[in-house]
């Protein structure tokens, strides 16, 4: 599974340090950007290089966004087929929405989230499975023909 990361000159330093975590624990991560800061940068580039590559295998690889309110780059990735991307505010909410509603994007909000946290999320969020449970499929299922009757 590959984890791609993707963040404004806001998030940069903490997608940097996120990237360097997951990599030391063997995971395998692709930046799609920043690759420098630029205070100029806008998240909308990011954000779609990487929900463009969760959308075309969602259920293999996962993302993580990072901008200053973590909501700009929330929006934008939820606006791609199959993405399904949560603005983190706790390890608890996070697990919850892997085993209900199986995100597959993690978005952060670099000026309000620490290192330290974002690390305690980001460990939940890839340790966590969705359950799969009857009622959790059918709501994605329901979110699918939203996707796609628009």
């Amino acid at each position: 599974m590959v984890i791609y990361f993707g963040a404004d000159h806001r998030g940069f330093e903490l997608k940097n340090h996120l990237q360097e975590y997951l990599r030391n624990q063997g995971y395998q991560t692709a930046d799609m950007g920043a690759t420098r800061l630029d205070a100029a940068d806008d998240y909308p580039t990011y954000a779609s290089a990487v929900a463009k590559k969760i959308s075309l295998d969602p259920e293999q690889s996962r993302g993580v966004l990072v901008c200053g309110s973590g909501s700009g780059v929330d929006i934008v990735a939820n606006k791609f087929p199959s993405v399904r991307s949560v603005l983190a505010i706790s390890p608890d909410q996070v697990y919850a929405a892997r085993k209900d509603d199986n995100v597959n994007v993690l978005s952060l909000a670099a000026d309000f989230t620490d290192a330290a946290t974002a690390e305690k999320i980001l460990q939940v969020f890839m340790a966590t499975v969705f359950s799969g449970e009857a009622r959790y499929r059918r709501r994605l299922e329901q979110i699918s023909k939203i996707e796609s009757e628009n």
